[in-house]
């Protein structure tokens, strides 16, 4: 990495919970491509202040994580239609001061579910409601899924984003079995008071056909632990955070890495 100097271009990332995921991942790339330019993570106390800060300092681009999706809409000046169709930012980019909102996590996701092979024909429970949660049930509606059931306790949240998509909405999980578990909540994240949660009952993970968990941090949830004991498809919330981070690096610099270089960036981010 260049020594810290006046021409640097700085890029951050905004979360509550930040974690070394996105400092190792970009700035390995930015090393191997020889650009002059340095990443940091931080877990802003006012956030109104953190994007001032973004546009008024010349930071060139800005991750966003939960829980600020949402929050953030209302002090950027643009939104892109990956972000304007869902309501929900996980990147912003400065230009000359002016700031654009954009989602890669719905690319990310949307990769994956092809990647993986899942059936749209299969049945989906979606646990969450916040802005992650409405990426990944866009990702599914566009993918072609139907019969989707969104399990959120906030009920006006819960329903507005149901019935966004055309799915259904309950307060807690199904007694029935499903086809494909996704879990968009903090529950098992690093950090947190649920870190140990299971986000679906044992019985209900044995039951399935595919887990998938959001959560990127660890990279192995007690979801994703338990779905590979299971013997079940699995995808990860670390596969998810790969690939958004990818498109993110490539909407700051306007290079694309060779899968080579991005193979090398995921490995020593994963080798923490």
């Amino acid at each position: 990495m260049p020594i810290l100097n006046k021409d640097m271009t700085l890029c951050i990332s905004l979360s509550a919970r930040p974690s070394n995921n996105g400092t190792r991942f970009h700035n390995f790339l930015y090393e191997a491509l020889g650009l002059n330019w340095i990443y940091k993570a931080f877990a802003p106390t006012d956030l109104a202040q953190a994007i001032a800060g973004v546009r008024g300092l010349g930071i060139r681009g800005c991750a966003v994580s939960m829980p600020y999706k949402e929050r953030v809409i209302a002090l950027v000046d643009r939104m892109d239609p990956s972000a304007a169709a869902i309501d929900s930012v996980n990147t912003v980019v400065n230009d000359g001061g002016v700031l654009t909102a954009y989602n890669t996590d719905y690319t990310a996701i949307a990769q994956l579910i092809a990647a993986n092979g899942l059936d749209p024909a299969w049945s989906v429970v979606l646990r969450g409601s916040g802005g992650m949660a409405k990426a990944t049930a866009a990702a599914f509606r566009d993918a072609g899924f139907l019969e989707v059931t969104v399990v959120a306790r906030n009920e006006e949240r819960g329903r507005a984003l149901a019935d966004l998509y055309g799915f259904r909405w309950q307060s807690e999980l199904p007694d029935s079995s499903t086809d494909v578990l996704v879990n968009a909540t903090p529950l098992g994240m690093a950090g947190g008071a649920d870190v140990g949660s299971l986000a679906f009952p044992a019985s209900a993970v044995e039951a399935a056909r595919a887990v998938f968990d959001v959560v990127g941090v660890p990279a192995e949830t007690p979801l994703v632990k338990a779905g590979r004991a299971a013997g079940k498809k699995v995808i990860t919330g670390a596969e998810v955070m790969t690939i958004q981070a990818l498109e993110q690096f490539v909407l700051y610099t306007g290079i694309r890495p060779t899968r080579e270089q991005v193979r090398a960036a995921e490995e020593f981010m994963r080798a923490q």
